[in-house]
């Protein structure tokens, strides 16, 4: 009798245990920080294969990137191997109209943290750089400059792949960038990071349910399991409509550009 209560019991917190650990393991979906405090470039971030350089002090990553794109663009001087006449439509349908600049090669360098946390005050995102795509690209928010106009005006010159370049000659992408959505990557990979070390994804869930704005909070992401991150993180996500990658402002603390 005695041998069977004790089995029992030694039953009972078993179970216990079992439903602590799922509780546990649950709330890792939503952690703000990845975990990471080696010296060593964690794995995930060698996926940026447009940098020239990534390092890191054990706090901030340091990646450098001469901000060109790895496709084909009208935009590239004319006796660029990638340049490419273009005519058609762009993103939302739109017809493709060019701008006057041009790509140039730029001199970036982003430091973001290591181990995003969850900032205090949003701070809002600026106009330029707010963060790097993987093939070195930078991304800019939802406004055209100089005066946080909306971008509407600005799409019909995206290109081919939803990039364009500034008066300064940096190419840049607002909206989803298509050349990692369907040639290097996937609609649910990862695309880059933001200057707050928090990931960014494509507008598609691994599921390949598309995500919607009101999926997203209002920094416009989520946090939830993904394959580069499987204890969970806070990620933004492109999505169709505006605001396209960034709402109300960084959700973490941001690092900075400089070139």
């Amino acid at each position: 009798m005695t041998k069977l209560k004790l089995t029992i019991k030694i039953a009972a917190i078993c179970v216990m245990g079992l439903f602590i650990g799922c509780q546990t393991e649950e709330a890792d979906v939503n952690p703000t920080t990845n975990g990471t405090t080696s010296t060593t470039v964690p794995d995930v971030y060698k996926k940026i294969y447009g940098a020239s350089s990534i390092t890191t002090d054990g706090t901030f990553l340091i990646i450098k990137t001469n901000g060109t794109p790895d496709h084909e663009s009208q935009y590239f001087p004319t006796n660029n191997a990638l340049y490419k006449t273009y005519a058609g439509t762009t993103f939302g349908g739109t017809e493709f109209k060019k701008n006057p600049n041009v790509i140039a090669t730029q001199t970036l360098t982003f430091k973001i943290p290591l181990n995003p946390t969850v900032a205090n005050n949003h701070a809002a995102t600026p106009l330029g750089a707010i963060g790097v795509a993987l093939n070195g690209v930078a991304f800019y928010n939802q406004y055209a400059g100089p005066n946080n106009q909306v971008l509407t005006s600005e799409i019909a010159s995206f290109d081919k792949y939803y990039g364009h370049p500034t008066g300064t000659s940096q190419y840049h992408y607002h909206v989803e960038p298509l050349y990692l959505t369907t040639v290097k990557s996937t609609k649910s990979g990862l695309m880059g990071f933001l200057l707050d070390g928090f990931p960014v994804y494509g507008p598609t869930e691994e599921s390949g349910k598309a995500v919607a704005n009101s999926d997203l909070d209002v920094y416009h992401g989520h946090a939830h399991v993904t394959v580069d991150f499987p204890k969970g993180i806070y990620h933004y996500h492109f999505t169709s409509d505006a605001p396209y990658l960034n709402g109300n402002g960084y959700y973490g603390t941001a690092g900075t550009v400089s070139q």
